[in-house]
Formats: structure tokens, C-alpha cells, sequence
């Protein structure tokens, strides 16, 4: 194994100059955008929006723009998509899409289907081939390479529905996994077919010992569950203890911070920590290294970006679009900004408004941070109060002792005019109250706009604390334990709904 731990880290050598030598620039963009436009012309998406015109454009970005509408989900669903999923060739992708990755985004949400093409599947290889390059910057040994790699992720089991496939992407992407890799990946088809959650996660806890992990990854709660579980079954002191040569953990989906010290709790060594910008949508960026912050835009992997600024400009309070056709490309972003990202995509999703809010940490290295939400955040009086100021807010309160478990929601009470919050305290000597107050200070420091409302209209917070995994035993009542399943941070209507009946259920409300 360490003749083959030393080739692999040579490897990873040679890539890591290779991608050190190649500065990507926004005519790596262009280049994308023509690509794509030439591949599609001859879909019915590029013969009713005349992509041959475009091509034909000495402004082919400027043409792209003012004649395609930015659309949701829904919008591109039913305009489009639906008729992709039915089965119909050369709709928005040349050929037929075989394959659709589930994506429930935040929980209560219906499924969605997104097209995954070969294209994109290839685009996939190619970025965790250059994200596993970056590992030479480093410098570890040659017994981490000769390590395996977990990946906690939802089941590989693909379903059947007439002439495609749909499932968890991680499956999609594990049955086009080359040969040569799946024996040095864990866990192995047997268990990542495995439907139910809990019985993957005690199949994984039981076969540690037999594993030599070197990297894992996946969403924090799920992964620190994980490994906290397999130090539980097998009494064991630290992660260490079983996996000496883990040395890296690749998250996303979530942010990391308030997770930092239960990974610290389980570790007897230094872990690197590197964010991953992995949709089912494709894959956007990601670190570049554990000292440096934010993930770096991969401006030439068949997708196209484009980001609207999160201001009253371009989205009403509710969160919703107001121009169908106004947005900057990433020549044009500015740091400090938050921005909801718009992509077109080598599967066929064309100005497609994800969802998801970034912010631009360095313009011209273009690295950037998910910054939230489009449908997450806080603006009940004018608050403009952002996931990412909750979560600044809530690791404050967290230094530096941790008083708050990580997972939390809000819900915005329009009648009160408050936002009431649901946490899972640690055992403190606060009080619900002082916890309230000491989050509202900090929410105060770091937003201007969220103070003067609560200057002025913003009606004093309120705050239930719930017993420790309780919101666990409330995604499992959905049967949303898994992987790719996140528990909204701030509740919509219809997801508030069904979370009051829970708590009245439990006896919590």
C-alpha cells in the first residue's frame, strides 16, 4: 500500500501544478457559453429561442440575456423540464436525459428532478479530480494517500420510472465511478444501497474498524454523527483510534462553524477542513485550500454563471424575482455583495435561479462563500436579515463555550411581528430569555438595518427550547433523515404548518 500511497501523491503532485499553471479568466466563461449555445442550438429550446443567432452575435452574452427569462424551478418545469422528464429527446439537452437526481432541497419540499446528462457527469469526474489535486498543497504523508475515502451519502439505489433513472446524485454519480477508484471508496455498494438511514449508519459504524479512512465527507450533522457514533459502539477515546490517517474532511450543504467544535471533541488530530460547493444542480466550486477562506468559481466545467444582486432592485420582500432578464456576470461582481446565482448548465437547465445566495470574498480570484438563501431570510419590517448573519450571530454566542446546539429554525410570526425561535440548548447556565437577549444583541451588532427594526417595529423575539434531537425525531417524522436533507433554517407557511403539528404531537408547543 505505500507504493501506492507514494504514486497517488505524485499524482496529486502533478495535478496541482497542472492546475497552478492555468489561470481561469472570464474568457473561460465565454468560451462556456458559446459551447453550450453551439451543443444546444438544435434542441427546441435553442431553435425557439434562436441560439444560431445568438452564436452569430458579436455580443452573444448581452443577446443571451435580453431574449432567455431567468426562471425557478417551477417556471422551468413547466414550460420545459416536464416534458425532459417524460421521455422527449432534444428538448432543452441534445439527445434523452436518462438519468434525474431527487432533490428535495429544504424539507417539506416536494422532490424535484434534475437532469443529468453524460456531459455533466463527466464535468463531476473532471472537478473532484482537480478538488483531490489540491490535497498537495497540504504536504501530508504518504500513508493518507494509501488511505480510502468515505463519502456519506444518500442511497445508490436508483429507481426506475419508465425509460429513466432517478435517485440521490451520489448514486448517479457512484454507478459512472470508475473501476479503478471503487475499491479504495467507502462504504461499498452493499451498504450505500441501503435504503433507510439508520440501518446505513449502524451498517457504516459497524464496518469502521475494518476501513482505513483518509478523507470523508458529506454535510457536517450527519457525518459528526456519524463518527461520534462509531466512537460510542466501540469505545473508543477519539476518531483517531480507529482511523489514524483520517486527515481531511470535505463538507458542504451547510455551514460548518457551529460544527467545528463537536469535530474538535472527536479528534485526537489536526483534521483539514475543505468546502464544497456540490448541487445537484452541478458542481460550482470549491476550496482551494484550508488556510485560505472561500471556494474558488469553476468558470470552464459547462456551466455558465450569472448573479443578480439580493437587494429591492431585483427581488421584492417575499424574496421573489422582479426583472425576468437583468443580470451581472462574474467580470462584473464585486466583493462584499450578496448575489442569487443564476446558471445554465451542459444537462439543459438555462438561466436557472437556483436558489442559493453567494458572496464574493475576492472579485478577481473569484472565490466566494454561500452566503444563504433566496426563500431564508428575515425581512418581516425591513430587517433584510440574511442566513448568514444568523449564523455569525449564533457562533458568537458559541465562543467560547457552546451553549447552542447547530441545528435550529425561525419562524416569522406576521400577526406578533416577531420571529420566534426554536432551539436545542446545551445544558447552560442561561436562561431561554438571556439566550433570546444575548442573540438579539449580537443580531443588532451585525445588522444595521435588523437593529433599527427592532428600534422601531420588530416586536421582541421570542424563543421555545426543545429537548436535545428533537429536531431530529422531526425529520425522521417526515422521513427526511438522510444525507442530502437539511432542516430549513427559517420555516415557510407550509412548512411551519406541519412543524406546530409535530410540536403539539411531542408535547412541545
Amino acid at each position: 500500500m505505500k507504493i501506492i500511497g507514494r504514486l497517488i501523491k505524485k499524482t496529486t503532485e502533478l495535478g496541482y501544478k497542472r492546475i497552478n499553471r492555468k489561470q481561469l479568466s472570464y474568457q473561460h466563461q465565454l468560451n462556456t457559453l458559446v459551447a453550450l449555445l453551439t451543443k444546444a442550438q438544435h434542441t427546441e429550446f435553442g431553435f425557439f429561442h434562436d441560439f444560431k443567432s445568438l452564436l452569430k452575435s458579436k455580443n452573444a452574452v448581452s443577446k443571451f440575456q435580453g431574449s432567455i427569462p431567468i426562471m425557478d424551478y417551477e417556471e422551468f418545469y413547466t414550460k420545459w423540464l416536464q416534458y425532459t422528464i417524460s421521455g422527449k429527446s432534444d428538448c432543452t439537452w441534445p439527445g434523452k436525459i436518462k438519468y434525474f437526481a431527487l432533490s428535495s432541497g429544504t424539507t417539506g419540499s416536494p422532490s424535484k428532478r434534475i437532469p443529468v446528462s453524460m456531459e455533466m457527469i463527466r464535468s463531476f469526474q473532471r472537478s473532484s479530480i482537480r478538488q483531490y489535486a489540491i490535497l498537495h498543497a497540504i504536504d501530508l504523508n504518504e500513508e493518507f494517500f494509501s488511505a480510502s475515502g468515505l463519502a456519506v451519502g444518500g442511497s445508490s439505489k436508483l429507481k426506475k420510472v419508465g425509460s429513466r433513472y432517478e435517485g440521490d446524485l451520489s448514486g448517479i454519480l457512484k454507478k459512472h465511478t470508475s473501476i479503478l477508484v471503487k475499491p479504495i471508496t467507502k462504504p461499498g455498494n452493499a451498504i450505500s444501497s441501503i435504503p433507510d438511514w439508520n440501518d446505513k449508519l449502524n451498517a457504516m459504524v459497524e464496518k469502521a474498524p475494518q476501513w482505513n479512512i483518509g478523507i470523508i465527507a458529506g454535510i457536517p450533522s450527519w457525518c459528526i454523527m456519524l463518527m461520534e457514533r462509531i466512537i460510542e459502539r466501540h469505545k473508543l477515546n477519539s476518531i483517531h483510534d480507529v482511523w489514524p490517517n483520517l486527515r481531511v474532511y470535505v463538507h458542504g450543504g451547510v455551514y460548518m462553524d457551529p460544527y467545528v467544535g463537536r469535530l474538535t471533541n472527536i479528534c485526537s488530530k489536526e483534521v483539514f477542513l475543505l468546502d464544497t460547493y456540490l448541487a445537484s444542480e452541478g458542481y460550482f466550486a470549491f476550496q482551494t485550500s484550508p488556510f485560505e477562506k472561500g471556494m474558488k468559481l469553476l468558470l470552464n466545467n459547462g456551466i455558465f454563471f450569472e448573479f443578480i444582486p439580493f437587494d429591492s432592485r431585483f427581488f421584492n420582500e417575499d424574496g421573489e424575482l422582479i426583472s425576468a432578464y437583468k443580470a451581472l456576470t462574474v467580470s462584473e461582481v464585486k466583493e462584499g455583495v450578496d448575489y442569487a446565482l443564476v446558471i445554465s448548465t451542459n444537462a439543459g437547465l438555462w438561466r436557472y435561479l437556483i436558489g442559493d445566495l453567494v458572496r464574493f470574498i475576492d472579485a478577481r480570484e473569484h472565490r466566494l462563500i454561500i452566503s444563504g438563501r433566496i426563500k431564508q431570510f428575515l425581512s418581516l419590517c425591513g430587517e433584510h436579515l440574511s442566513l448568514d448573519n444568523i449564523n455569525q450571530a449564533l457562533c458568537r454566542i458559541n465562543t467560547p463555550n457552546q451553549l447552542i446546539e447547530p441545528e435550529f429554525t425561525i419562524f416569522v410570526n406576521k400577526e406578533h411581528q416577531l420571529h420566534h425561535w426554536f432551539i436545542e440548548p446545551v445544558d447552560s447556565h442561561m436562561s431561554p430569555e438571556e439566550l433570546m437577549q444575548a442573540i438579539d444583541r449580537e443580531l443588532s451588532a451585525l445588522n444595521d438595518d435588523y437593529y433599527s427594526a427592532r428600534k422601531y417595529n420588530l416586536k421582541d423575539p421570542r424563543i421555545t427550547c426543545l429537548p436535545k434531537g428533537s429536531i431530529y425525531r422531526y425529520m425522521k417524522s417526515l422521513e427526511k433523515i438522510g444525507a442530502q436533507n437539511k432542516m430549513p433554517s427559517v420555516l415557510n407557511d407550509d412548512q411551519a404548518k406541519v412543524w406546530f403539528e409535530f410540536l403539539t404531537r411531542e408535547g412541545l408547543g
